[in-house]
């Protein structure tokens, strides 16, 4: 399985991404030197899609086929390609404060301690519809892990497309996310034009 081994800080400078989209608290002190070359039309879509793959941690080719999904959905298909990168299941955990990070939530559904329906799920890219329940199984949700979890996230909002009960470390999905519902800063009509072309 192909992992993308990036240092999360270095990226972020290198996209000009805010840390906290991630889950970071980090900053990084050192500055990035701009050049005053002006970036090609083709270098601005490259770099949203790049920010967009980086964010949800989704490679090439996984991005490339949500692409394809989101073209044969009805509506824009810039909107429908954000809405599927945000009903993956590590996202939906990372939002619902059962985890630090989107790369923390990947491994917590890769151990399997995640239910959907009661079901156990460990695909990372599982994607969730409206009225799923998530929750953490039960013989997980005493761990030293998830208290220590709920003491970085407590302070967090949640969507509103989400409900949330963070003490028992379970969450409903409500209804599937609009556009205004996710912010993430990526400009998602240059990712079609890139895909477009």
């Amino acid at each position: 399985m192909a992992v993308n081994r990036v240092p999360v800080l270095k990226r972020c400078r290198s996209l000009g991404l805010d840390p906290t989209y991630l889950g970071i608290d980090k900053k990084s002190n050192r500055n990035l030197r701009r050049s005053n070359r002006k970036m090609s039309e083709y270098g601005l879509q490259l770099r949203e899609k790049q920010k967009a793959k980086f964010i949800y941690g989704v490679l090439e080719k996984p991005f490339r086929n949500y692409y394809q999904k989101a073209q044969k959905k009805p509506g824009q298909t810039g909107e429908n390609l954000m809405i599927l990168l945000e009903t993956r299941l590590d996202n939906v955990i990372f939002r619902m404060g059962l985890a630090r990070t989107r790369r923390e939530a990947r491994q917590i559904v890769g151990h399997k301690h995640v239910l959907v329906n009661g079901k156990q799920v460990n695909i990372p890219s599982y994607l969730v519809s409206a009225g799923d329940v998530i929750e953490i199984k039960e013989k997980c949700k005493g761990s030293q892990r998830y208290k220590d979890i709920i003491e970085v996230t407590g302070g967090r909002t949640f969507p509103a497309w989400l409900e949330v009960d963070q003490d028992s470390l379970k969450g409903e999905v409500k209804e599937l996310p609009k556009r205004d519902d996710i912010d993430v800063p990526v400009n998602e009509m240059l990712i079609v034009e890139l895909y477009s072309k």
